[in-house]
């Protein structure tokens, strides 16, 4: 979002419209149009900053001591604040988690950051994150997660939910092909739903998952908060684990 001129008056009144309905959580990235998208999320929650859980993600190129402050100090200057309330690592690369670790630290004595959490981590990076100095702050693990893509349940969610540690669940309608995905659509239809309100809801139903689905339209956002109106029975779910099977085995941590 953000970086196309003729859907920016959409796009803000969209941002705006999520906050007057009760949403509260904005997630972003240095690397969503190369800061557009943050320039676009500080325009529109300009006036009401103190209403948003503002969420931006470093690259994993900008995750040493140096180049995360500066990130950091761009990002907030695209936002129009002088805080995030979560920054996340958007994926592990060359600079060693231990560093990062210590950019984090650094940024919260400092209020730049609230909170910090990590992006698209399995589980071996996660036990790797945990175990050094530091790795107990973490806040969250931000990871593909939806219908088609159960490949956490295996291991990695029910690890996190041990400790405390939520979910972000991106592209939780993944990318908009859920909502036109047949068999999901006749389970919809059957009770009142959309496609994509369905695949919400069987997010926001479990325990400790945060689902950021991604909308630049009215019309869809006031869908997807729906979802909230369609919460779903046992049987309901049972009937989505045979549609849409959970994993029997081990699956390598998808991205996005």
């Amino acid at each position: 979002m953000g970086d196309e001129p003729a859907l920016r008056a959409e796009e803000l009144a969209t941002l705006r419209l999520g906050l007057d309905l009760g949403l509260r959580l904005i997630d972003t990235a240095e690397m969503y149009g190369e800061g557009l998208s943050e320039s676009l999320v500080g325009e529109a929650i300009a006036g009401r900053r103190d209403e948003v859980f503002l969420v931006s993600k470093v690259y994993p190129h900008n995750a040493s001591h140096k180049a995360m402050r500066k990130s950091c100090e761009n990002s907030l200057r695209r936002l129009r604040t002088d805080r995030l309330d979560l920054y996340l690592l958007h994926w592990a690369g060359s600079v060693p988690l231990e560093e990062t670790l210590e950019a984090f630290a650094s940024l919260q004595r400092d209020g730049l950051i609230r909170h910090f959490g990590m992006s698209n981590l399995d589980l071996s990076a996660m036990r790797e994150l945990m175990a050094l100095p530091g790795g107990e702050g973490v806040q969250t693990d931000q990871v593909l997660y939806n219908l088609t893509r159960r490949g956490i349940e295996h291991d990695l969610l029910a690890w996190l939910r041990q400790r405390g540690i939520p979910v972000m669940a991106y592209s939780p309608i993944e990318q908009g092909r859920l909502a036109n995905n047949r068999r999901l659509a006749d389970f919809a239809a059957r009770r009142g739903m959309t496609p994509a309100q369905v695949a919400l809801a069987w997010l926001l139903q479990q325990d400790g998952v945060i689902a950021i689905p991604k909308t630049s339209s009215r019309v869809r956002l006031r869908e997807n908060v729906g979802a909230l109106e369609h919460p779903l029975d046992a049987a309901a779910l049972a009937e989505l684990d045979r549609l849409f099977p959970p994993p029997k085995g081990p699956v390598p941590l998808e991205m996005l």
